[in-house]
Formats: structure tokens, sequence, C-alpha cells
């Protein structure tokens, strides 16, 4: 394992997502609540960081810029799940290919962010992430959302 500069994180995150950070369905994503009382933009944001925070952490090598897109990307999904609506049912497990399917319209994608994009619900969608940087948003992914569904410390000090 290897010290992380979390200011070099910060820096990397609008380095490769600026242009993402930015667009109007990510500022959509901000009026739309995640988990607990964290927003979709949020959460997103905290499982690009923490994707890249653990691919550093345990040097893992990957395509930093392809992980922080794909992570940033993975719940482009551009609705309130919470709403009732017919089009929500089945949220967790159609999420991903309807995220997929935005991100496409709106950005240029690469193979690794689209892997990213439609495997960040394994397993609870079945086909299994084909790369590192998948299988680190992944992992990320319910990291996150357990932290935000239990409403704790928005650090990184659980795991560093």
């Amino acid at each position: 394992m290897r010290s992380v500069n979390r200011r070099e994180i910060g820096m990397m995150l609008l380095k490769y997502g600026d242009d993402i950070l930015h667009s109007g369905g990510m500022e959509r994503e901000k009026e739309y609540m995640q988990h607990g009382a964290v927003s979709v933009y949020h959460h997103s944001v905290s499982v690009a960081y923490v994707s890249l925070y653990l691919a550093r952490r345990f040097d893992i090598q990957v395509d930093e810029k392809a992980l922080v897109r794909g992570a940033l990307l993975h719940d482009y999904f551009l609705y309130d799940w919470h709403v009732p609506d017919p089009a929500h049912r089945l949220h967790g497990f159609l999420h991903a290919k309807r995220a997929l399917k935005n991100a496409i319209r709106d950005f240029d994608l690469g193979p690794i962010e689209r892997d990213i994009i439609r495997k960040h619900m394994f397993p609870l969608n079945l086909a299994a992430p084909k790369y590192p940087e998948s299988v680190l948003v992944c992992i990320a992914d319910k990291l996150c959302a357990v932290g935000e569904t239990l409403s704790l410390p928005a650090s990184l000090a659980l795991w560093a």
C-alpha cells in the first residue's frame, strides 16, 4: 500500500471530468436524491474519488481518465427514482442500462467507461465487470452507498 495525496485526487477529478461535472445532465443530478440526503451528483463524485483513491492506495494499474469518467457517469440515469412511476420500477436492475444510454448520447465514451457504467451494479446485474476500473467503481459504489445510507462522515478515514 502506498500513501495517497487526497488533494491530488481532487485535482485529477477536475482534470479528467471537468466537462462531465459542468454538463447539463450533471446539473440535473444535483436535484435528485440518491441515498439518504446525498444527491446523485455528490454520490457520483464520491464514487469517482473513492475509485481513484483505491487504485492509488493499492497501486492498481488503471487508466485513470477512464476510471474517473466512468465513475462520474455510472449513475447518469437522469430521473428521480424515488418518485412513484412505472418507468422507475426495477430501478436497481435497470438503471445501469439507462445511465449508459444517456452517457453515450451526451459524451464520447471508450470501452472501459462503457463497461464501468453498464456493470457497476454487479452482482445485482449478472454481467461481471471486465476491467480493473470497472471492479474498482463497483466496489467504490457499494462503499459510498453504505456510508450515505447510514449517514457516515463523508471522509475516507474508514478506508485510509
